[in-house]
């Protein structure tokens, strides 16, 4: 009888961290859930708090425990690039020598995403752009992202210490998470809440050619699924993978479908982007009319929506979607509907008291 992998899943209070500690913990694993400060919140989960960019955090927190598996689906947002590359970079750095004395990791699978294709923000879908459906043998982008410098700490680190690597590029992840910096399905939630609070229409806030385009999602679930699959399956291991859903949409056939199971009317592309940030200007305030007039469990708005990357998202003006070959060949055939995926996770909303229920 094999013994039970235990997982060490950073940013498990995540979109991404908390969906995959909740499958391990189905599935029958040991789970440790990092984040910096917040409760993880999941049964079965054990809890440690530390702030990698410290070292000495990371050695406090995780030194000495026996993980088999290590999972990273956090990082941090800061004001550059070159700031993104150091902070980011630190962090892993920092959580594999952390990791590394007891000498029990066996894989290490780090999440990261489209801008490995895009750029990073600082030049986001400028200048040069690989052709889509993106493809992973492509080669780097000619400039500086944090994507890259977090998998050269990775590599050099599973070359040094001999465990198994994964890369997944996620393309939106939909799931949720509250206090979340990239969450699409629940910003677009809120949008519509406080659109049907005020009789207003709700209006998509992107680009014509994403309204037109085809484009693909990744549901944070068969994400973890994923993950769980490249860290357990030998023909899968040191290699990078796109992930996504599966099936391919536009955004003028899903938007009417989103509007309809949130109650309220849509309104597509007309002459120009119309941004969130643009729109949702009074949201502070409008939000919390509505979590008072609904009992709802947040009236923070800025914990439940992010309009910056919603609008980063829909805003682009070109195609974006992604080749699954790579995963399937390799044996992972998971696939999810993305319109069951809003509706799971406008459901869970619900259930969990975030968003008004509609009567």
């Amino acid at each position: 009888m094999r013994p039970t992998p235990h997982a060490l899943v950073v940013g498990a209070t995540g979109i991404a961290g908390s969906a995959l500690a909740q499958h391990l913990v189905d599935d029958g694993w040991q789970v440790t859930g990092l984040s910096r400060r917040q409760p993880v919140g999941i049964d079965g989960v054990e809890e440690v708090h530390a702030d990698l960019s410290s070292s000495d955090e990371a050695v406090a927190a995780l030194g000495g425990t026996e993980f088999t598996h290590v999972f990273i689906t956090a990082w941090v947002r800061c004001a550059t690039e070159d700031e993104n590359i150091a902070v980011n970079s630190a962090m892993v750095r920092n959580l594999l020598d952390a990791v590394r004395p007891a000498g029990t990791v066996q894989h290490v699978a780090l999440m990261t995403g489209l801008k490995h294709y895009l750029g990073p923000f600082d030049a986001y879908g400028a200048g040069e752009v690989r052709d889509t459906p993106f493809h992973e043998d492509e080669e780097r982008l000619p400039y500086p992202n944090f994507y890259y410098a977090q998998e050269d700490e990775l590599w050099a680190a599973a070359e040094r210490d001999g465990f198994t690597w994964s890369v997944h590029r996620a393309h939106t992840v939909i799931g949720t998470a509250v206090g979340n910096a990239m969450n699409m399905a629940q910003t677009l939630a809120v949008q519509a809440a406080i659109s049907r609070e005020h009789g207003r229409p709700f209006v998509f806030p992107g680009s014509q050619t994403q309204w037109n385009g085809l484009t693909d999602m990744t549901d944070a679930g068969l994400l973890a699924e994923h993950m769980q699959w490249a860290s357990t399956t030998e023909a899968a291991a040191n290699n990078s993978y796109n992930i996504v859903n599966g099936d391919v949409f536009r955004w003028r056939w899903m938007w009417p479908r989103i509007a309809a199971l949130l109650g309220v009317e849509p309104e597509g592309f007309s002459e120009r982007p119309r941004p969130l940030e643009q729109q949702m200007v009074d949201a502070p305030a409008e939000w919390k009319a509505v979590s008072a007039r609904h009992g709802l469990a947040v009236e923070d708005v800025s914990a439940l929506a992010s309009w910056w990357h919603t609008d980063a998202d829909l805003g682009r003006d070109m195609e974006c979607l992604t080749d699954m070959r790579r995963s399937r060949l390799a044996g992972f055939d998971g696939n999810r509907p993305t319109l069951d995926c809003f509706v799971r996770v406008f459901d869970e909303l619900r259930q969990r008291n975030l968003i008004p229920v509609i009567s």
